[in-house]
């Protein structure tokens, strides 16, 4: 868990080590970082580390058991191709300018004006770079963009990653403070902007004795459920965050309303709609999805 303690020197001198090399690379230009390094770490985590090649295959097979052999084993090298891709996306988020060029927002008029005037939720997941999406509030600057995340053991690591994330209209809520952080601010805003409450909900979540179980990609899978309550406690409206890549660290997110803020909807309805289509998305790009994590490590008695 995070602590509170101050780096040390030795902490403190690491991280601006990190700091610098990540603003040296992100000022690379694009045909190295995506054609040169990109490559090099794809051939380390795959060819040399093979980094959780077990899980990723597990994960594979129990999901696509209708695909055959050669069809998942493609699917995993491309992975491994996304995840060398997304360490060059976010190590090259030390240069905002440059990363901001990286995402468009498809019909973000549109989506601005459906918004404009109240808070939002916006529920996505670990497919593609998911930290581009923090860049709608350098798009829509009536919006801050609230990214809720679970914070890293490592105190150096920890502050790395809040620099990458820093930017116009954006900050950073651990997941454990975004309830209260939400009701204490959602009258005013933050300098009387709209927020917007962006929140990865596909990670594995702890089992709890009222878990509700989803189908998910043919096995039956928990997840986080904090969007919905929010939704349905504050009555804001929940958007499904789609991404597509377009090629080498470039992508397009839309948005899709899964819930008007007002609907009655039945318990665990929203996370329902969310699933079904976080499933579809996954199935036409498979290759984007985090397949690494050990997603299924709870099993339904």
């Amino acid at each position: 868990m995070r602590t509170n303690t101050p780096m040390t020197l030795g902490q403190r001198a690491g991280l601006e080590t990190l700091w610098a090399l990540c603003c040296g690379f992100a000022l690379l230009p694009y045909w190295f970082r995506y054609y040169v390094v990109e490559n090099i770490v794809f051939f380390i985590l795959f060819c040399c580390l093979r980094y959780r090649m077990k899980v990723v295959t597990e994960n594979l097979r129990n999901s696509f058991p209708e695909k055959s052999e050669a069809e998942r084993r493609r699917i995993r090298r491309r992975f491994y191709r996304t995840l060398a891709e997304i360490f060059v996306d976010t190590v090259s988020l030390a240069g905002v300018k440059k990363s901001r060029r990286m995402i468009r927002f498809a019909n973000a008029e549109g989506h601005s004006r459906a918004t404009a005037g109240r808070d939002w939720i916006a529920l996505m997941a670990h497919f593609g770079c998911w930290e581009y999406g923090s860049f709608w509030g350098t798009y829509e600057p009536s919006q801050v963009v609230v990214a809720v995340y679970h914070p890293l053991r490592s105190t150096v690591m920890e502050e790395l990653y809040q620099r990458l994330r820093r930017r116009h209209n954006t900050m950073t809520v651990t997941m454990g403070e975004s309830l209260r952080f939400y009701l204490r601010n959602r009258n005013g805003g933050i300098e009387g902007k709209n927020l917007v409450m962006g929140l990865i909900a596909d990670q594995n979540p702890p089992r709890r004795p009222d878990s509700h179980w989803f189908r998910f990609l043919n096995q039956d899978t928990l997840f986080f459920d904090g969007g919905e309550k929010l939704a349905l406690k504050c009555r804001l409206p929940v958007y499904f965050a789609r991404m597509d890549r377009v090629r080498r660290g470039f992508y397009e997110m839309s948005f899709e309303c899964i819930y008007d803020g007002e609907e009655e909807v039945a318990e665990h309805e929203i996370t329902e709609r969310y699933v079904r289509r976080l499933e579809s998305m996954i199935r036409e790009r498979p290759e984007l999805w985090m397949w690494s994590h050990r997603r299924w490590k709870h099993k339904r008695e």
